[in-house]
């Protein structure tokens, strides 16, 4: 991802991205497409905790899943009939081309007959089989520890990584998030997830409660 954006890309409203999600994918289907693919990626944001808690807790506006960036081509591939639309700083570049993909990391995989998005895939950096984090490159773990399985082998991003991440807005349904994982995160998940908190964010209000036994 570069540090400017391309020109053009539409600025959608909130209802109508509301509505262009409203037939988002479950992880089942995207597991399914991409049954095979040997790049590591993930389920990540809610879906991903619920995943881990082993059923759905709550509405899922969207699907998330994430790849390193050099495995992204991989992916596309398991999606010919679909458009691919780059996304950020809440512009949206239809049918994005190399200069919109090399701007951003986000995109959200659209059917171009409906104009429904189906899911969302974020290009992650990564050094070989090492994934970084994208909001401090310091933060690096081999990709064994950052993807798990359910039972039936969808994978999604590990809890404590999850919850980094939405460490950094704290809207209300990330702390509820929160709220409902803490209770089944190990001490070392809670350290773990305490230590990345106070290396990225230093007073955030979860890690006194992390702390807690």
């Amino acid at each position: 991802m570069t540090d400017s954006l391309p020109p053009g890309g539409a600025v959608p409203g909130s209802a109508e991205l509301v509505a262009r999600w409203a037939d988002a994918w479950s992880p089942e289907q995207v597991a399914e497409r991409l049954a095979g693919v040997g790049a590591p990626w993930c389920v990540v944001a809610g879906w991903a905790l619920d995943l881990f808690r082993g059923g759905r807790s709550r509405a899922h506006g969207d699907l998330e899943i994430s790849v390193p960036a050099a495995a992204f081509a991989e992916i596309r591939d398991r999606f010919p009939e679909y458009a691919c639309d780059a996304v950020g700083s809440g512009r949206v570049w239809a049918d994005a081309d190399a200069e919109a993909l090399g701007a951003t990391h986000q995109t959200w995989f659209r059917d171009p007959a409906s104009g429904q998005f189906l899911f969302d895939v974020f290009r992650e950096p990564h050094e070989g089989g090492t994934w970084i984090f994208r909001r401090d490159a310091g933060l690096r773990l081999p990709y064994d520890a950052v993807v798990e399985r359910t039972a039936d082998g969808i994978p999604y991003l590990a809890p404590e990584l999850v919850l980094l991440f939405k460490a950094e807005g704290t809207r209300p349904k990330d702390q509820a998030d929160f709220d409902g994982v803490l209770p089944l995160l190990g001490r070392d998940r809670r350290d773990a997830l305490r230590g990345w908190l106070e290396r990225t964010r230093p007073g955030h209000p979860w890690s006194a409660r992390l702390a807690r036994p």
